[in-house]
């Protein structure tokens, strides 16, 4: 009687030898360092096939590679789901935490730290813990860190190893006061794998630690060590993007006034943030002879470095025109106009230009192709009717005259930007609805403060905050409350 040809699992030809993923077969010059290399255990040395119970005769050829072939199976999906969740992290200690846990899985441990330390020196620097309090890491910040086994992987020159301490309490190698904080948080084992990147280096260790003696398995290592890999990647993909982030954030904060004018009969509040790519949104409070205040916020198009420059420019240049003739909003925003047409005609912006005279709590003020300003009170919330032009850049000429608002004591105008409109996801009537509605509630107790203003608008218009990762936009809100 013949023997059944054994089946064939998800379209593999049982005849022939899978390619090396994460277990081949074992072989007795195989490595566990071998990516290939599978773990020894899987099948007797020399791919002898297992024998069953005694006096039973051994297991058919092809039940033996069913088997290896649904082991296989099963670490490429382990693999597959890990790295798939470890990808939708968009932040680094988003991720951070996603490759302790995973890791943890992975090698069977329950709490660990990761120490993030690029080789280039930009940072940044940070260390997560996983089921460690703060405390802890403190504590264990307190091992010498030559000692360390995060230590010891970021301080040599070209660390590609694992470490791993099976015992640590037992070890007479390890440091005494290693073994102090280890009893201490009751963690007897470690393992630790470096965090590289192909053309970065180094990033940063993680390790492992185990409530008892233990060590993981050859399956185990071969299976982290690709995760770790893959993650390496991964974290060096988002430490550039931090990194760039962080850097057109610095520079539109440094573009921006650090703190508002003061002018006697005016109260100033800024909410303001950039995107995570860096945008154009500007604001500014400049004072004016005759104690006058000027008040612009605009916007240019695009994103990045370039409309950060172009925003400085264009704040800068607005601010001199303001000094001139800032009396006459038409006239700054009409050389604003001429001077983005002639020395940047593929750029466009909008700009709202307000001049102030607190004492006798008049506002003069033009926009161009700009949102139109809020007015809050005890007695009215309404939108300013401004007349209607174009954005800067898009003018043959200015045509649009400039309107007076007179504020009754104790009211408040906010300019914003329409970053603060789009962080609804609402469609842009909704959305002037919507902040509408937020600035007539806003509770009485609040509307002496102009900061408080801007806050309780803010959250009702991005209830996630003006931090909010998931979002792109700048947001500026300026808000003037008049005495």
């Amino acid at each position: 009687m013949t023997t059944p040809p054994p089946p064939k699992v998800a379209g593999i030809d049982s005849a022939v030898p899978a390619p090396a993923h994460t277990v081949t077969p074992v072989a007795p010059t195989s490595s566990p360092a071998d990516p290939g290399a599978g773990p020894p255990g899987d099948e007797p040395a020399g791919g002898a096939p297992e024998s069953g119970p005694e006096g039973a005769p051994p297991p058919p050829a092809g039940a033996v590679l069913q088997d290896r072939l649904a082991g296989w199976v099963s670490d490429l999906t382990t693999l597959h789901e890990l790295t798939e969740c470890l990808t939708r992290r968009a932040t680094v200690e988003e991720a951070l935490h996603e490759v302790l846990r995973a890791g943890a899985a992975l090698v069977g441990a329950r709490r660990g730290l990761v120490v993030l330390e690029p080789a280039d020196g930009f940072g940044p620097d940070t260390t997560v813990g996983l089921g460690l309090a703060r405390a802890d890491i403190g504590h264990i910040e307190t091992v010498p860190r030559s000692s360390t086994s995060y230590g010891r992987l970021l301080d040599a020159p070209a660390a590609d190893h694992e470490i791993a301490h099976p015992d640590l309490l037992r070890d007479d190698a390890v440091d005494p006061r290693h073994r102090e904080v280890a009893a201490r948080l009751g963690y007897a084992a470690s393992y630790a794998l470096p965090l590289t990147a192909e053309g970065t280096g180094r990033l940063g260790a993680a390790v492992w630690l185990y409530d008892e003696p233990a060590e993981p398995t050859e399956r185990q290592r071969h299976l982290v060590g690709l995760y770790t890999r893959h993650a390496g990647e991964h974290l060096a993909r988002l430490l550039d993007l931090e990194r760039a982030r962080t850097a057109a954030s610095a520079l539109t904060t440094e573009l921006l006034p650090k703190r508002l004018a003061r002018v006697p009969g005016v109260q100033l509040a800024v909410r303001h943030h950039s995107g995570q790519r860096g945008g154009g949104d500007w604001f500014d409070a400049l004072p004016l002879p005759e104690g006058a205040l000027g008040l612009s916020v605009g916007s240019v198009t695009g994103s990045g470095p370039s409309a950060v420059a172009a925003m400085g420019r264009l704040r800068a240049s607005l601010r001199a025109y303001a000094v001139m003739e800032g009396e006459d909003p038409v006239a700054v925003l009409s050389d604003l106009e001429l001077l983005l047409r002639l020395t940047e005609p593929a750029r466009g912006a909008t700009a709202l230009f307000a001049y102030c005279e607190p004492a006798l709590r008049k506002v003069t003020l033009a926009g161009a192709g700009h949102c139109p300003p809020l007015i809050v009170g005890e007695r009215r919330t309404e939108y300013v009717e401004t007349t209607l032009s174009a954005p800067l850049g898009m003018l043959a000429c200015w045509e649009a005259p400039s309107v007076e608002l007179h504020p009754e004591p104790g009211e408040t105008v906010l300019l914003f930007t329409d970053g603060l409109l789009q962080r609804t996801g609402d469609p842009m009537d909704r959305a002037f609805a919507r902040l509408h509605s937020a600035a007539a509630g806003v509770p009485a107790r609040l509307r002496d403060d102009p900061g408080a203003i801007a806050d309780h608008v803010v959250r009702a218009m991005a209830p996630q905050g003006l931090e909010d990762p998931d979002s792109d936009e700048d947001v500026v809100l300026l808000a003037a409350r008049f005495r």
